[in-house]
């Protein structure tokens, strides 16, 4: 990573150039047995077409308030760097009632139509699949609309890294402080470097869990393999999964 890098968005450019084809997220749900494994060349694609989407489809600008109502989710995941590509504010479990936009996923939809903006929703199945018959009242299905646009993406205005970025657990803290706070855990999260591999099975309701499924594999090099509902899962099943996915360190 490079130490101008002041914004996750920046974080994932660096790590484009550094190595593109190397593992970044890999997620596994525990209750459905589903496994994505996404390069940081495949991550970027997903983030480039969701920050179109949040610019072009919805005409977010810089400083619009996006509550994402998603669990731990490499969907949420590209998201969280989506959001910081376009310089809108990713609150997570955010108030739909005070956010400009709504994100949400299943078990959160009626929840979400207090906001008064656009609304997405996702599926969380199995390859992001699109809903069947179609999306629930109120949303537009993302799996539908994100494919249609492009690969690349250039902000319309430069994204100013002393701005709010992220809030999570009542916290806000601008692009800068959230890069500035990855690369500080890296080191405790047994983050040493690149090829450290995080597995992770925290939620992404607080700081701790953003840092340790996203943030600070991102900024240090790293990679994560993130882990729903790991809690019904067998030790046995994880500790496998360590040796398989070449784990350096856990944090559960």
């Amino acid at each position: 990573m490079n130490a101008t890098d002041r914004t996750p968005a920046d974080l994932l450019r660096s790590a484009l150039a550094a190595d593109p084809a190397r593992p970044l997220v890999t997620f596994y749900d525990d209750a459905t047995g589903e496994r994505v494994e996404l390069s940081v060349a495949t991550f970027a694609n997903w983030v480039a077409k969701t920050a179109n989407l949040l610019q072009d489809g919805m005409s977010a600008e810089p400083g619009d308030r996006v509550a994402l109502l998603l669990p731990a989710h490499w969907q949420t995941a590209v998201w969280l760097v989506a959001c910081s590509s376009v310089g809108v504010v990713a609150d997570v479990d955010g108030d739909p009632a005070r956010a400009d936009f709504v994100v949400a996923g299943p078990d959160r939809f009626e929840e979400g139509l207090a906001c008064r903006g656009e609304r997405y929703a996702l599926s969380l199945a199995p390859l992001g699949r699109r809903f069947v018959p179609g999306p629930p009242e109120g949303y537009a299905d993302y799996a539908v609309d994100v494919p249609t646009h492009g690969d690349r993406f250039a902000p319309y205005v430069p994204v100013d890294p002393e701005e709010p970025a992220l809030v999570v657990a009542g916290a806000e803290l601008t692009g800068a402080q959230v890069v500035e706070r990855a690369r500080g855990d890296a080191e405790g999260l047994g983050l040493t470097g690149p090829g450290a591999r995080l597995l992770s099975g925290v939620g992404f309701g607080t700081w701790e869990g953003l840092s340790a499924g996203l943030y600070g594999p991102l900024a240090s090099g790293g990679s994560v393999v993130l882990c729903r509902n790991l809690e019904v899962a067998e030790e046995s099943v994880v500790e496998r999964r360590v040796v398989a996915e070449r784990v350096t360190a856990t944090v559960r």
